[in-house]
C-alpha cells in the first residue's frame, strides 16, 4: 500500500491531512475526541478501521483494496461509501 501526506478520495473532493487524523483519539467503542478544536463524534468499527488505516498514511486506493479484503463490498460501493466518510470527517476536524 502506498502512504500519503494528504489523502483524497476523489479529484473533486479536497484533502485531509494525515496530521489532522493522527491527533485524533480513538478508543475501542469508537469515540473520537481531536484535542485541537475539543471537538468529539463517534464511528463504527468500519470508520475505526479506516481511521486507522489513514493514520498509517494509507493512500485512497489502499483503503479500498485493505477494506475489499475485509468486507465482501463492490469496490465502487467502498469507493462511494469512503468518499461519503471522509467528506463528514472533514466536517468533523473544521
Amino acid at each position: 500500500m502506498q502512504t500519503t501526506d494528504h489523502l483524497s478520495v476523489r479529484g473533486d473532493a479536497p484533502a485531509i491531512d494525515t496530521a489532522a487524523i493522527r491527533r485524533l483519539a480513538v478508543n475501542d467503542s469508537g469515540f473520537v475526541f481531536d484535542p485541537i478544536t475539543g471537538r468529539s463524534f463517534t464511528v463504527n468499527a468500519t470508520g475505526r478501521r479506516l481511521l486507522a488505516l489513514m493514520r498509517d498514511q494509507v493512500d485512497a486506493e489502499g483503503l479500498i483494496a485493505a477494506l475489499a479484503d475485509e468486507y465482501e463490498v463492490e469496490n465502487d460501493d467502498l469507493r462511494r461509501d469512503l468518499h461519503d466518510f471522509v467528506r463528514l470527517l472533514r466536517e468533523q476536524l473544521q
